[in-house]
C-alpha cells in the first residue's frame, strides 16, 4: 500500500508518519508544501527519511499561495467573526490540491492528514480532495478508535516521539500547537485552551510585544491596483515579497496579534491566538483606498457578503461553485480599488493616516463646509421630507389611534 501524507514535521505528522507505516504496512510519501514556514523546513527531508518515509516531496508554493489564494481573499475583505484573517484556513485548499496531485503522480492508494476529528482542518482537506477527485481514499487517523486509544493527548505523542527518537519542537514545557505560513502563525491547544490564561510572551515568533516595540512610529505607503497591493514605499514587489516584507516591518512594531474564541465548523468554540502582521496592514490599507474609490452601494453590498465569503473559506469550501461565483463579484467590486494608503505603525497599532487615488470619488469641494462646490444645500429639504414620508405617516396613524 502507498499513502501520501500531508507532512509538516510537527508533532502530529511526525507520529503519523511512523504510525501509518506500522499500522497500514504502507510505504509513506511525505509531502510538505513550503508556504512560508521559514526555519521550520530546515532538515525536514532528512527528518522524514529518518522517520521512515519512502519518498519526500517538498515544494515551494509561496508564490502560488500568495498570488492565487491570499490575495484573492484579501480582495474580498474576508474576516471571520471577531478579527480572524483566515491565515490557516486559506492555506488548506492549496495543500490539499497538491496532495491529490502528488497521489495521482505516484499512483498512491490513499492520502492522509493529521487533522483531528474535532477541528476544521479535516473538513478543509477532505472537501478539497473530494471536489478534485471524488473517489479518493482518505485516511484520518484521529477518527480511528485504535489511534485515539494509543494517543489520548499530546503528552502521549511527545512520549512516542521520544521513544522513536523523532525530534519535535513541542514539549511538556510548550504544550501548544503552531501552524505557520506567509500570512500568519496560529497557536492553539494545550495551555491556550484556558480562555482566561494570557499567552506566554516567548510564544510569539513574528511580532514584538507592543510594550517593547520601538518608541518611534514608522510610516508605510502601500500602492494598490484593482484591489491588489503592488508596491510598498514605492518599491514594486510580488504578492509573496509584499507579505514577507510587511511581516518584518509590522512585526517589529507588534502589529497583528489577535486572541479570540471562535466558532468551529463542527460546532464547538475554540480559542485561537494569531500573528498576522503583514495581512493586518494590507487589510487596513486596502480599506482606506476603498473608502475613496468604491461606490457607496457597491461597498455596502460587498460588505454584506463578506461574512458569507469568510465562512466559505473558514469552512473549507474554496473549491465550490458558490465561492467561485462570489469571488467574481468581489473582484468586480475591487476593480475600482486603485490608489495608495499611508499607515502609521506604533506599539501594536496600524493607523491609517492618508489615502489618495487617481480614481477617487472623494471631492473636497462637494464635501467641504466652507464652499458650495456645486451642491445646493436647499435640495436636502425635499430629500429629507421624502425619506421621512413613511415615518410621518406612521406617526399620524399612531396619533389618531391615541385620540380615538
Amino acid at each position: 500500500m502507498k499513502i501520501v501524507l500531508a507532512y509538516s514535521g510537527g508533532l502530529d505528522t511526525s507520529v503519523l508518519l511512523k504510525w501509518l507505516q506500522t499500522t497500514y504496512r504502507a510505504k509513506v510519501i511525505a509531502f510538505c508544501a513550503d508556504i512560508g514556514q521559514e526555519e521550520e523546513l530546515g532538515g525536514l527531508d532528512e527528518k522524514a527519511r529518518t522517520t521512515g518515509a519512502a519518498e519526500v516531496v517538498i515544494e515551494d508554493l509561496r508564490t502560488e499561495f500568495a498570488r492565487d489564494y491570499v490575495f484573492p481573499m484579501l480582495r474580498a475583505a474576508a474576516v471571520y467573526e471577531s478579527g480572524y484573517l483566515l491565515g490557516t484556513s486559506i492555506a488548506r485548499p492549496l495543500i490539499a490540491r497538491r496532495l491529490v496531485e502528488i497521489a495521482q503522480r505516484y499512483g498512491a492508494d490513499a492520502i492522509a492528514h493529521g487533522a483531528t476529528g474535532k477541528g476544521n482542518d479535516q473538513v478543509r482537506f477532505e472537501l478539497t480532495a473530494m471536489a478534485l477527485q471524488p473517489d479518493i481514499r482518505i485516511i484520518a487517523p484521529w477518527r480511528e478508535e485504535r489511534f485515539r486509544q494509543q494517543f489520548r493527548g499530546r503528552m502521549d505523542m511527545i512520549e512516542y516521539c521520544r521513544k522513536h527518537k523523532i525530534p519535535v519542537e513541542a514539549s511538556a514545557e510548550k504544550p501548544y500547537s503552531m501552524d505557520r505560513n506567509l500570512l500568519h502563525i496560529s497557536y492553539e491547544g494545550g495551555i491556550l485552551e484556558d480562555p482566561w490564561a494570557e499567552p506566554p510572551d516567548d510564544m510569539f515568533k513574528l511580532t514584538s510585544a507592543p510594550e517593547s516595540a520601538p518608541d518611534r512610529a514608522e510610516y508605510v505607503e502601500i500602492e494598490f491596483r484593482r484591489g491588489d497591493a503592488v508596491a510598498v514605499n514605492g518599491r514594486r514587489m510580488s504578492p509573496a515579497q509584499i507579505l514577507q516584507h510587511l511581516n518584518r516591518v509590522a512585526g517589529r512594531h507588534g502589529v497583528g496579534r489577535v486572541d479570540i474564541v471562535e466558532n468551529r465548523f463542527v460546532g464547538m468554540k475554540s480559542r485561537g491566538v494569531y500573528e498576522t502582521p503583514g495581512g493586518t496592514v494590507l487589510h487596513r490599507a486596502r480599506e482606506a483606498v476603498e473608502q475613496i474609490t468604491m461606490d457607496r452601494e457597491v461597498l455596502h453590498l460587498r460588505n454584506s457578503l463578506v461574512p458569507r465569503y469568510a465562512e466559505m473559506v473558514y469552512y473549507g469550501f474554496w473549491f465550490s461553485p458558490e465561492r467561485e461565483m462570489l469571488q467574481a463579484a468581489m473582484d468586480a467590486a475591487a476593480s475600482a480599488v486603485t490608489g495608495t494608503a499611508r499607515v502609521k505603525l506604533f506599539k501594536g497599532n496600524c493607523i491609517v493616516v492618508g489615502r489618495r487615488s487617481p480614481q477617487s470619488l472623494y471631492n473636497p469641494g462637494v464635501a467641504s463646509f466652507e464652499q458650495a462646490g456645486g451642491y445646493d444645500q436647499s435640495d436636502a429639504t425635499g430629500f429629507i421630507r421624502l425619506q421621512s414620508l413613511r415615518l410621518r405617516m406612521r406617526a399620524a396613524i399612531r396619533e389618531a389611534a391615541e385620540q380615538s
